[in-house]
Order: structure tokens, then C-alpha cells, then sequence
């Protein structure tokens, strides 16, 4: 129910359309992270980190910009570094260039594992994601998606190299 002045009240349409999004928001997620625990190990957090360092420059970064790539608290950050850690795909150690930061490294048995869990993520991502839209349909997703993230933060996250 609205009240003077209160914004208008979600109907029609829009409800159906947010309805819709909150529902992939929910949904989607869990899949992800059920078929890569199945077929990994590994939580969809978990590979995220695993792959933005595997992209990145001698497979290192601070911590800090992982976290901003992963949307993440430094504490949740640290504590999925300290289970990869434990599994030897990760390591971490002071940025020798100013010893405030801390820099992950991809190990090269963390490189083994994102590239043994890449084939079924992204089977994954295409039948969940991909494969039911047309190609308009997925150039559409890919340009609302832009404009939301903006309207939610007006800095970039991570982008793919192209």
C-alpha cells in the first residue's frame, strides 16, 4: 500500500519483471554452486576466485582487488583463501612493493583445478544461461546487465579480457 509521497507500488508488468529477476537471482546461483560442488568441489565463490586469478597478470593480485571483483568482504575473502590455501590452489604473501597489501598467487595445482572445473562451469552456464536465448536475446542480457550494474555502482567489475 502507498502513502503521499511514498514511491508507486510495484504492479503489472514491473512486478512481473522483478519477479522474474529476483527469482534468477535466487536460482541461479544455487545451480551453479550445486554442480560445481558435485563436479569440483569447489563453491561458485570459490571458482571465481580461482578463475579471476588464473586471468590475471602471473596469476597474482592483492587481495583487495579480488575482493572488488568478487563483490566480497575482505574477511569472506580470507577465509575462502584459507580453505584454498589448505588445498595448496592458492597461496598468499605481503606485496613486496608495499608490504600494507596482500597479494593471492594461483598455485599450479589452482590452475589445474579451475581448468579441470571450467568445461562443466561453463556446460553449465550455457544450458542454464545461454542455450534458451536467442542471440539478440543474449546481446540484450549483456547490455541490461551493464546498465544495472551501473545503476547498482558506477565503477567496473571484473571484465573479461577480450
Amino acid at each position: 500500500m502507498t502513502t503521499p509521497g511514498s514511491p508507486p507500488e510495484l504492479t503489472g508488468e514491473d512486478l512481473q519483471t522483478w519477479a522474474a529477476l529476483a527469482t534468477v537471482l535466487e536460482w541461479l546461483p544455487a545451480a551453479l554452486d550445486e554442480q560445481l560442488q558435485q563436479d569440483a568441489g569447489l563453491t561458485h565463490f570459490e571458482y571465481g576466485v580461482l578463475y579471476a586469478l588464473a586471468r590475471a597478470p602471473e596469476a597474482t593480485l592483492r587481495m583487495s582487488v579480488l575482493a572488488g571483483y568478487a563483490n566480497s568482504s575482505l574477511s569472506r575473502l580470507s577465509r575462502a583463501a584459507t580453505r584454498l590455501e589448505a588445498k595448496e590452489w592458492l597461496r598468499r604473501a605481503p606485496d613486496p612493493s608495499d608490504g600494507r597489501y596482500t597479494l593471492a598467487t594461483l598455485t599450479d595445482q589452482g590452475l589445474a583445478k579451475v581448468e579441470a572445473a571450467t568445461p562443466g562451469h561453463e556446460t553449465a552456464v550455457r544450458r542454464l544461461v545461454l542455450d534458451p536465448l536467442t542471440k539478440a536475446q543474449r546481446r540484450q542480457l549483456r547490455e541490461i546487465s551493464a546498465r544495472v550494474l551501473r545503476a547498482i555502482r558506477p565503477e567496473e567489475g571484473w571484465v573479461p579480457p577480450t
